[in-house]
């Protein structure tokens, strides 16, 4: 086997035609065009954690790297569907903020309040907070999952799933020490410990036992707004447990068993990634191989790109 350069953490995430990676000093956007060739863009990253170090202490980290996560997501999600719909880089730097803050007004509506009405209409029922917070947990992951099952019979989400898919395949090859290769990539699993599917199906088990805290007393908007409050503590537990269980993908057999006990508790998130990923094609493998080569050719002043 060649000598495989070891390369920074490496995250990702698929977008319309393509592929976003990212690592630790700059992200890497690759998009399938209408006319088949693959479109490049790269930029540094600013991170909010590197600039303020009160940002990476535990708990705390992990909302720092969702909001970031969710700006840059956006944003690059904007770009590649102009890209990939034939208009000129101009007109992809223009996508705005609209539909982001319309999905949130809509999954508050959905993962919230309906939970929360349920809840309030079987409190004289069920007079116990642990049994009511589940049967709402419970609810919840149930839209959650029915989403994802229904939209994934979509042709386009099919392909974005694919795409998501060769995401992992490339970053578990790197992570392999493979030489990083359409062949090599392909023979790998589109599943992977580090995912968003993980992190949001973990946030969402996780605050079956953070609500029941809240009682029975309080109203359908004062239990929405209390949860609200509590979802950062949430999310930043989630995030330190999918950290942790992803050293497994980088350390192997080395990781401690503090990794191998939190893979085992977010196993139900991997489980889920097999209706959020699909083992992809040898194009679109292509595309976040090249993804993946942009982002780890933005490297410090003076510094030599990294290659895997």
């Amino acid at each position: 086997m060649s000598e495989v350069l070891k390369v920074d953490p490496i995250g990702g995430q698929a977008v319309i035609e393509g592929v976003m990676m990212r690592g630790k000093h700059g992200v890497g956007l690759a998009v399938r065009t209408p006319s088949g060739e693959i479109h490049l863009k790269q930029e540094p990253i600013e991170s909010l954690r590197a600039k303020y170090p009160v940002l990476k202490l535990p708990l705390i980290r992990g909302v720092a790297a969702l909001v970031e996560s969710l700006s840059l997501g956006m944003r690059m999600l904007n770009y590649s569907a102009a890209i990939a719909a034939g208009e000129d880089e101009k007109q992809a730097e223009s996508g705005g903020w609209l539909p982001l803050l319309l999905g949130v007004v809509v999954m508050i509506a959905i993962f919230k309040v309906v939970p929360a009405l349920v809840f309030a209409k079987l409190t004289p029922l069920i007079p116990n907070a642990l049994a009511l917070s589940a049967i709402e947990g419970m609810i919840r992951v149930g839209l959650f999952v029915g989403y994802l099952g229904a939209i994934s019979l979509m042709p386009e989400v099919k392909r974005l799933f694919q795409y998501h898919g060769a995401e992992h395949q490339v970053i578990n090859c790197v992570e392999a020490g493979k030489e990083l290769t359409p062949d090599n990539a392909l023979a790998f699993s589109p599943i992977h410990p580090r995912c968003g599917t993980s992190f949001l199906l973990i946030t969402l088990l996780l605050q079956i036992a953070v609500f029941s805290l809240l009682g029975m007393q309080l109203s359908v908007l004062q239990r929405v707004a209390a949860q609200l409050c509590l979802l950062p503590v949430v999310a930043g537990i989630s995030f330190e447990l999918i950290r942790l269980a992803g050293q497994t993908s980088l350390q192997g057999a080395k990781a401690g068993i503090a990794a191998r006990c939190a893979l085992w508790v977010t196993l139900p998130g991997q489980w889920l990634q097999r209706v959020t990923t699909r083992p992809a094609s040898r194009d679109q493998i292509e595309v976040a191989i090249a993804s993946l080569h942009a982002a780890m050719a933005v490297q410090p002043a003076g510094s030599a790109p990294q290659v895997p």
